[in-house]
């Protein structure tokens, strides 16, 4: 399947990547803690199942369908846009692996105010893209699964750092914003 679809996929993820390579403050000379093991293990699982997605493919000559084709766009224009705001709004706390800066602020604007961790729903969404386009039921559920064990090492290794820092006020938002989907406590 070289057609439209997958060219469609390619510049989703292209567009989701710009804001991370191009507009995230990389390389920040500020004082900082951060919990890399942990990160690493949740990013390293991540990647696993974006590889896998991309690796496990529909059956040769076999099209994925107009509603897969349809909630695939769909989940990737979401995630670009989640990428493209959680950056803007995140601005210098951007990192890539969790911890805080010396003069870390706690960012509740923008997709922040939806859900705690939109850059991990951003990734969800183009994986859950991706997944709809190109791989078949049986995997993608283990990939999803794969994908979501990383993630929650990960939301708890950053969330862990954000109530040792913000306390109180990170509890209250923690009690009234969804961690990474919307609608899910």
């Amino acid at each position: 399947m070289l057609g439209e679809p997958w060219i469609v996929l390619t510049a989703l993820w292209v567009g989701w990547g710009y804001p991370f390579i191009f507009r995230a403050p990389h390389w920040q000379k500020r004082t900082s803690i951060a919990a890399s093991a942990p990160s690493a293990i949740g990013i390293s699982l991540e990647v696993l199942a974006i590889f896998g997605a991309f690796v496990f493919r529909l059956p040769p000559g076999s099209s994925p369908g107009v509603a897969r084709v349809a909630g695939s766009m769909i989940f990737g224009l979401l995630g670009v846009m989640l990428a493209w705001t959680s950056v803007r709004h995140l601005g210098r706390q951007f990192r890539i692996r969790a911890g805080l800066w010396e003069d870390h602020e706690l960012i509740r604007t923008g997709p922040y105010a939806v859900v705690r961790h939109p850059i991990f729903a951003s990734l969800l969404a183009m994986l859950l893209s991706t997944l709809l386009l190109l791989t078949p039921w049986r995997w993608a559920l283990v990939l999803v699964a794969v994908f979501l064990v990383g993630t929650e090492i990960r939301v708890r290794t950053e969330e862990r750092l954000l109530a040792s820092r913000f306390q109180d006020a990170f509890r209250e938002y923690r009690k009234k914003v969804p961690a990474y989907l919307p609608f899910v406590r």
